[in-house]
């Protein structure tokens, strides 16, 4: 028994999983000590196959139950595991266990059939090449062969049979003959033949039986309604008035031919007889009247010998007969095998048992071949199952720079950074619903391959640099794991703080954004509303004109309009004014140190939260949450720990030997267009010397009473000079009384 060892990744413990004989050992500790409990199939990089394998029930998510019975499965498959412990794709066939025999029955039958070199080691490749070549040699083991995998005798044969029934294709994908086939094709024969040798004692209405048959039918409905006639006629003689046309009908429909057309449609063929005897010479010249007297000359007469009356009983023997035929030819012509049966009268029996017998030995292939696909589950699991492993029970990948996670999608390249982590996302809403709630900075970037390929989202987590300089709309290049280059677009912004410094200075950023709004706001504001006043008085002042009666009283209105906003602007002013001196009048009061400390406490006092709120949330970053959002089920957090974080974002160094000339290029440039343009844009040297000289000055006017009060203190200027300097109010330092005379005996 292999003994199992935790390492510290990134502040979770996680077992070691360094060989498969340890990971055998490691699927039986309690799913509570597992890293993951579930993933789903899409986001992993390996191979497709793999995961299909893995994924037993089909739901699109691996469990642990599932990666348990993997590991088993191959373990009892698996006798060396070394091919195992390395993830080879080429399986050693004296690896395999007795229990695996079939596999490696399997896989000499395909190393026979690629005709390989080496026949004591199989790989995945040639496991996949086999499916195609075992399939053109006709060997599918689903008991369906191809008509051109027959003994060229039996071909047509087959073809015929195949065209009588649905079309069934192997695993091919071609169409081709089963047992099944071939015993229905026998049934429905016998059936068809004993159908054939049934045809005299049905067909009793002459050589034409079909044809008279069909012609009885088409009269059927005239004829049965006109014997219920009789017999309702029979039973009640007065109904046969009933069935004669009012008078008022006849009359109504005069001048009106589709209406006498419908009204004599609407009459029995001929009168009704209570002896039930329709007599063909009484038949009304209605709609039917040609049709019945072409049957009555062409059929009744040959079928009945009487020229002149059909009687019920006659009618109903000669109905019955016509129906036989009909169904008679009714199922001949459902029969699947007429057609075969009509061109192949005869059929040999032996060649009906030569194809079964085909179908059959290409059957008894079907456990060889499907040891083949198990065959394939088994390299499969060499290759990835120990990989799969450390990317689930265990995730030392997450946080190991030089190897690739299987969860990993690419790299990002945006705003002169590399961003080595990113993470399928399916869902944004949902995954950033879940990220939102942590403390990790994290772009959602929408990857657009070249190759014309669908497009697909990815979560990239930002670990550095500055979140402010992240917006939707960025572009940037993606480098999938295949380091094919994809164009990128930020869509979505996690926006959290990247660094101490960022939390830090983050209330100030907002403070700026808030004051910028809200000066915006109230210039526009202030905008609109000197608009409407301008408006309102060239209203009052010009498109209303005062009366002549009344100038003085109406030239009040339009006069205070122009009047009120000047007011109201001369009192703004001078409130602007007022508040300016007041702070100027504060502001004086202050010394340079009071200034600097002001300013040092306004900051500590913000920065200092800000600072160690930023530093907790930096400290509790955690990339469970991005796993978690793509659908990962996980036991653990993922810390994200400074050492980590400077490699999930960098800023790769300059080029070994490479060196930097501080010289800024632009400006020689600028210099020489100027100097041939003859003309310069800005301040001159002498306004930008003035100005400098201006702000000296009035630096040092604020803090000229410290200055000269510490000079005057040490004596440097005379005291008549420091009383004309300073103020009345700061008086000089006063002077060391004068030294006392030594003392004599």
């Amino acid at each position: 028994m292999a003994s199992l060892i935790y390492r510290r990744y990134g502040g979770s413990l996680q077992v070691d999983l360094p060989s498969f004989d340890v990971l055998e050992e490691a699927v039986r500790i309690p799913e509570t000590q597992w890293i993951a409990t579930a993933c789903p199939l899409e986001g992993l990089n390996c191979d497709s196959r793999f995961l299909t394998f893995l994924d037993t029930d089909g739901n699109a998510r691996i469990r642990v139950a599932e990666v348990r019975a993997a590991v088993e499965w191959a373990a009892k498959q698996l006798k060396d595991r070394k091919g195992a412990d390395e993830g080879s794709p080429v399986l050693e066939l004296g690896a395999l266990t007795e229990e695996a025999r079939p596999l490696r029955s399997a896989a000499e039958t395909i190393l026979r059939t690629l005709k390989a070199p080496d026949m004591a080691r199989i790989s995945l490749d040639q496991v996949r090449a086999s499916d195609p070549a075992l399939r053109a040699a006709g060997q599918n083991g689903d008991g369906i062969v191809s008509p051109a995998h027959l003994p060229e005798q039996l071909r047509p044969l087959a073809v015929d049979l195949m065209a009588c029934f649905p079309e069934v294709k192997n695993r091919a994908g071609e169409a081709g003959i089963d047992p099944a086939m071939v015993q229905r094709f026998r049934e429905e024969r016998t059936a068809l033949l004993a159908h054939l040798d049934a045809r005299g004692a049905v067909f009793t209405l002459g050589d034409a039986s079909l044809d008279t048959a069909k012609r009885i039918r088409e009269v059927a409905p005239w004829l049965d309604a006109y014997f219920v006639q009789c017999r309702l006629v029979a039973a009640q003689p007065e109904a046969a008035a009933s069935l004669r046309l009012p008078a008022g009908r006849v009359e109504g429909a005069l001048g009106d031919v589709a209406a006498l057309g419908k009204a004599a449609g609407d009459l029995p063929i001929a009168p009704p007889e209570p002896a039930g005897v329709l007599e063909w010479s009484r038949i009304h010249r209605g709609p039917a009247y040609e049709t019945l007297e072409a049957f009555r000359r062409d059929v009744a007469t040959q079928v009945t010998g009487d020229a002149r009356r059909l009687t019920d009983p006659a009618w109903r023997e000669m109905l019955a007969k016509a129906d036989a035929v009909l169904a008679w030819q009714a199922k001949l012509d459902a029969s699947p095998v007429r057609k075969v049966v009509e061109a192949r009268p005869t059929v040999e029996a032996t060649d009906l048992a030569a194809i079964e017998s085909a179908c059959a030995a290409d059957l008894l292939l079907k456990p060889t071949l499907d040891a083949i696909v198990e065959l394939e589950r088994l390299v499969l699991y060499q290759r990835w199952l120990l990989v799969f492993a450390n990317n689930f029970i265990s995730m030392p990948n997450i946080y190991l720079p030089r190897r690739l996670a299987l969860v990993e999608k690419g790299t990002l390249i945006l705003g002169g950074r590399k961003y080595t982590l990113s993470v399928l996302t399916t869902n944004r809403a949902a995954h950033a619903a879940l990220t939102a709630q942590g403390t990790t900075c994290v772009l959602y970037v929408q990857v657009a391959p070249k190759d014309g390929a669908p497009s697909y989202e990815v979560a990239v987590p930002v670990t550095r640099g500055r979140s402010t300089d992240l917006v939707v709309g960025k572009r940037g290049i993606f480098y999938d794991v295949d380091g094919k280059e994809h164009d990128a677009t930020v869509t979505q912004v996690i926006r959290q703080p990247v660094s101490l410094w960022e939390a830090m200075t983050m209330p100030f950023t907002r403070m700026g954004a808030f004051i910028t709004s809200k000066v915006e706001g109230l210039a526009t504001a202030g905008e609109k509303t000197f608009d409407t006043t301008l408006e309102k008085g060239y209203t009052q002042a010009v498109v209303a004109p005062p009366a002549a009666g009344a100038a003085p009283a109406a030239a009040a209105p339009a006069t205070g309009g122009i009047a009120g906003m000047v007011a109201a602007g001369s009192i703004a002013a001078a409130a602007l004014g007022s508040s300016f001196a007041f702070i100027v009048t504060q502001v004086k009061s202050l010394t340079l140190i009071d200034l600097i400390s002001a300013a040092t406490l306004i900051a500590i006092v913000v920065m200092a939260p800000a600072g160690l709120l930023g530093w907790l949330k930096l400290r509790r970053r955690n990339l469970a949450l991005l796993l978690e959002g793509s659908g990962w089920a996980l036991n653990d957090r993922l810390m994200l720990t400074p050492a980590l974080s400077s490699l999930v974002t960098r800023r790769p160094r300059l080029p070994k030997g490479a060196r930097v000339d501080r010289m800024d290029m632009v400006r020689p440039e600028l210099a020489r267009q100027q100097e041939e343009d003859g003309e310069t844009e800005g301040l001159s040297g002498w306004a930008r010397l003035g100005i400098a000289l201006l702000v000296i000055f009035v630096l040092l006017w604020q803090v000229r009473i410290p200055i000269l009060t510490a000079m005057c203190g040490a004596r440097w200027l005379s005291e008549d000079t420091c009383a004309v300097v300073l103020p009345s109010s700061v008086e000089p330092a006063p002077a060391a009384p004068p030294a006392a005379a030594p003392a004599t005996k």
